[in-house]
């Protein structure tokens, strides 16, 4: 038998694995390694946090990303030179959170690799009914895998599409089984560069498990930052922002788009809700001189009004526990408006459940890969673009 399957059969029957998941988003800032501790698989997970960094890219790997991405046309080569390259890069920043975090590689299990996405378009949004769903992340598995010496899976996206899927949000198959509580609602809202969020009911019934994208969470926000203040990545603390007004005309037509008042569940990116989109809005209300704290002002509004709009949507205005996580979580322009319009429900980070808001999607990851290994298929009621599905490729480190 090949070793590294029988290492692979090893690791499936382990009591307790250790496993690393790696996320970086479509904000950029970099990646985020979670060292997790993993027992059990579906309902029965267990799983604990050991440590958590996130590590920064640098300005010009950001730089040679953007060239790529949330883009039509590119070009082909620098597509092809950064697949390898990302994987060779997050593979060296395990390296070095491992070296930092005193733990050799051969006491970690697995690598769950998100990768970096660069293009995501189901059929809803590229229209061409000779093709069906995808999405593309870069960061080659098996570059992580040679570079770090450890197993490592990667790829979750595209089995999640074969399956019948759109990619996207995956948060659903970890949310469920670590998240939820009997007696509880909860809905946990994560606000990256797109907004998603998880119903979990607190019957546990996993058939009335919820998950979809809502549009917009930081991605124009960010974006219209760093236009206008190239020093800065994002609004920090929404202090831009919360010294502007909402302009109601421009909000409005923000909201005039099709994926809004498409069926649920749905995906989205910032190759839809992006700087050219948010230029059409101005020019339809003639808003392309709104100073920049009334802009943001705007775009935190028309992020929170269409999270609450798709929660609402889907299951209500009953008071709900919301858990948040990603960027938006830290702007309480983003945050504030959305409480505004639950006035019943609590909010907290899902820190005070044991896995900090801003390692959660990493953590999400590490628990799809221990699924991979040690679980199996969980229904969700067989809900379209919801298949029950184990997802991620095996990359061998030699």
């Amino acid at each position: 038998m090949n070793p590294f399957l029988q290492r692979l059969y090893t690791i499936a029957q382990k009591p307790r694995r250790h496993i690393i998941g790696l996320m970086s988003g479509t904000s950029l800032d970099g990646l985020d390694v979670a060292l997790c501790a993993l027992s059990g698989a579906g309902a029965q997970t267990q799983v604990e946090l050991l440590h958590f960094a996130t590590v920064p890219y640098d300005a010009h790997i950001k730089a040679e990303i953007r060239k790529v991405f949330a883009k039509r046309e590119i070009d082909f080569q620098q597509l092809c030179l950064l697949h390898p390259h990302i994987g060779i890069l997050h593979g060296q920043m395990v390296n070095a959170c491992l070296e930092e975090w005193n733990i050799p590689a051969e006491e970690v299990d697995l690598v769950a690799s998100h990768g970096q996405t660069v293009y995501h378009a189901p059929k809803t949004q590229h229209g061409d009914s000779n093709y069906g769903n995808t999405t593309l992340q870069i960061g080659d598995g098996d570059h992580v895998a040679m570079t770090t010496g450890i197993i490592t899976l990667a790829d979750f996206r595209m089995r999640h599409i074969a399956a019948g899927g759109e990619g996207a949000p995956l948060a659903v198959y970890g949310d469920f089984f670590v998240f939820a509580k009997a007696g509880q609602d909860r809905i946990l809202l994560n606000m990256g560069g797109i907004s998603n969020f998880t119903y979990l009911p607190g019957d546990l019934d996993a058939s009335k498990v919820f998950t979809t994208d809502t549009g917009p969470g930081n991605t124009l926000l960010d974006a219209i930052t760093r236009k206008f203040y190239p020093q800065m990545d994002y609004d920090e603390d929404g202090k831009i922002a919360l010294s502007g007004q909402i302009n109601e005309p421009l909000l409005k037509a923000l909201k005039d788009h099709p994926f809004f008042t498409a069926p649920f569940p749905k995906t989205t990116g910032p190759e839809v809700f992006n700087l050219a989109y948010l230029q059409t809005a101005q020019e339809k209300t003639q808003t392309q001189n709104l100073g920049v704290p009334d802009l943001l002002r705007t775009l935190a509004q028309f992020s929170a009004d269409t999270i609450v709009d798709g929660i609402k949507r889907v299951i209500g205005n009953q008071a709900f526990s919301f858990y948040l996580s990603g960027g938006g979580a830290h702007n309480p322009a983003l945050t504030g408006a959305i409480q505004a319009q639950f006035p019943g429900a609590s909010f907290q980070s899902t820190d005070v459940l044991g896995i900090p808001g801003d390692a959660k999607e990493a953590v999400l990851f590490a628990i799809l890969a221990n699924e991979a290994v040690a679980g199996g298929k969980t229904s969700f009621g067989g809900r379209h673009k919801v298949p029950s599905v184990v997802m991620g490729k095996v990359c061998w480190p030699g």
